[in-house]
C-alpha cells in the first residue's frame, strides 16, 4: 500500500466516523420526531385489522375506513380526557376545603394504630415528611414556573396528538407506505426479501399490539369491578392508571398493586386499622391477585404465545435482559423489538441451528 491509498483509507475512514456521528447528532435532535413515527405506526398496526374488516366486510371505501379508525382513536382520548379532567377538578375542590390539622391527626392515628399492630417502635409520620429534603427546599415562588411549564407540555401534548394522528392517516390509507420507506435501504435485487420480512414483521406486530389492547381493557373492567365492589373513590381512573401500567412486563403489575392498596388506605383514612382498613386491604388485594393470576395464565399466553410465535420463558428472559441493559423503556419495547429480529434472523441466517430452533414456529 503506497502513501496515497493509505491517506485515501484514513480520510474516507475519518468521512466515515463524522457522517456516522453527524446523523447520530441529528436523530437526537428530531426524537420527538421519531416517537410520533414509532406511535402513529403502533396505531395503525392496531387499526389495519379494522381497516381491513372495514373494507372487505362491510365495503367501506379505504379512506373512509382509516377517518372511522382514526375518530375512534380520538374518541378514546377524549373519552379518557372527560373521565380525568372531572376528577381532578374535584380533588382540587376537597384539597382546597381539606383540614389540615384533622388530616394531620388521621395520618398520626392511622401511623400509630399500624405500628401497634406491626409491634415496632412507633414512628411520627408527619415528622418525616417534613424532614424530607423536598418539604425543606421548597419555595412558593416556584408555583408560577411550575404553571408555566404546565401549559407548555399541554401544548406540546397538543403538538403531539395533530402528528401523531396525521402520520397515522396516511399510514392507514396507504399500507405500502413503511415499506416503500424501508425498500430504498434494500440492496437492488433484494427488495422480495425485504417485502417478505416487512410483512411478516407487520402481521406478528399487528397481532401483539392487538392483543396488547385487549389485554389492557381485560384488566380494566376486572380492576374497575373490583374497586367498584368494594366503593373505592374513583374507581375507573384508578383501574385505567393500573391497567395501562401493565403495559411493564412484571414491573407493572408490582407498581399497580402498590397504588391500589394505597387508595384503599386513602378511601378509608381516619377509620381504625384492625378491623376496617386491613381487612378490606387484605380483601381487594386478594381479588388484585386473582385478576393478575387470570391475566398471567389466560391473556399472556394467548398474546406471547399466539401472537409472536415465542415460549414464554424466552419473552421472560428477553425482558429480563432488555430490563437490565435499558431499564424501563427496554422492557416496553422488547417483546417487538425481538420479535421482528427472529423474522429478519430467520430469512437470513435460517442456515444456523439455534435460529432453526428459535424460529421454528414462525
Amino acid at each position: 500500500m503506497n502513501e496515497k491509498e493509505l491517506s485515501y483509507g484514513i480520510l474516507r475512514a475519518v468521512a466515515i466516523f463524522l457522517g456516522v456521528a453527524f446523523l447520530l447528532y441529528f436523530l437526537y435532535l428530531i426524537q420527538s420526531v421519531l416517537v410520533y413515527i414509532a406511535i402513529a405506526g403502533v396505531i395503525s398496526l392496531v387499526g389495519r385489522p379494522v381497516v381491513i374488516f372495514l373494507r372487505t366486510q362491510l365495503r367501506v371505501p379505504n379512506q373512509i375506513a382509516v377517518v372511522i379508525v382514526l375518530l375512534l382513536v380520538l374518541c378514546s382520548i377524549v373519552g379518557l380526557i372527560t373521565i380525568f379532567i372531572p376528577i381532578v377538578i374535584e380533588q382540587s375542590k376537597n384539597l382546597g376545603q381539606i383540614d389540615v390539622d384533622a388530616f394531620t391527626r388521621d395520618l398520626n392515628e392511622l401511623n400509630r394504630q399500624i405500628n401497634n399492630y406491626l409491634g415496632v417502635e412507633e414512628i411520627d409520620l408527619i415528622e418525616g415528611i417534613s424532614r424530607t429534603e423536598f418539604v425543606r427546599n421548597f419555595d412558593f415562588a416556584t408555583i408560577p414556573r411550575y404553571l408555566n411549564s404546565f401549559f407548555g407540555i399541554l401544548g406540546a401534548g397538543m403538538i403531539a396528538i395533530f402528528s401523531i394522528i396525521f402520520i397515522s392517516f396516511f399510514f392507514l390509507k396507504d399500507s405500502r407506505l413503511m415499506l416503500n420507506s424501508i425498500l430504498v435501504f434494500s440492496n437492488k435485487g433484494h427488495e422480495e426479501k425485504f417485502k417478505s420480512v416487512f410483512n411478516k414483521i407487520k402481521v406478528l406486530l399487528s397481532r401483539y399490539f392487538v392483543g396488547l389492547t385487549l389485554q389492557i381493557t381485560v384488566l380494566f373492567i376486572l380492576y374497575s369491578f373490583l374497586l367498584s365492589l368494594f366503593e373505592i373513590k374513583n374507581p375507573i381512573a384508578i383501574a385505567f392508571i393500573c391497567a395501562f401500567l401493565n403495559i411493564v412486563p412484571y414491573l407493572g403489575p408490582i407498581i399497580s398493586g402498590i397504588l391500589i392498596s394505597l387508595f384503599v388506605i386513602s378511601s378509608n383514612l381516619g377509620a381504625d386499622f384492625q378491623t376496617i382498613i386491613l381487612p378490606q386491604l387484605i380483601y381487594v388485594m386478594a381479588g388484585y391477585a386473582i385478576c393478575q393470576l387470570i391475566d398471567n395464565f389466560v391473556n399472556q399466553p394467548q398474546i406471547f404465545g399466539a401472537s409472536v410465535r415465542s415460549h414464554p420463558l424466552e419473552i421472560f428472559l428477553i425482558i429480563l435482559i432488555a430490563g437490565l441493559t435499558s431499564g424501563i423503556t427496554g422492557m416496553v419495547v422488547a417483546v417487538p423489538f425481538y420479535t421482528a429480529i427472529k423474522v429478519v434472523a430467520k430469512e437470513s441466517l435460517s442456515e444456523y441451528k439455534i435460529v432453526k430452533r428459535l424460529t421454528r414456529d414462525m
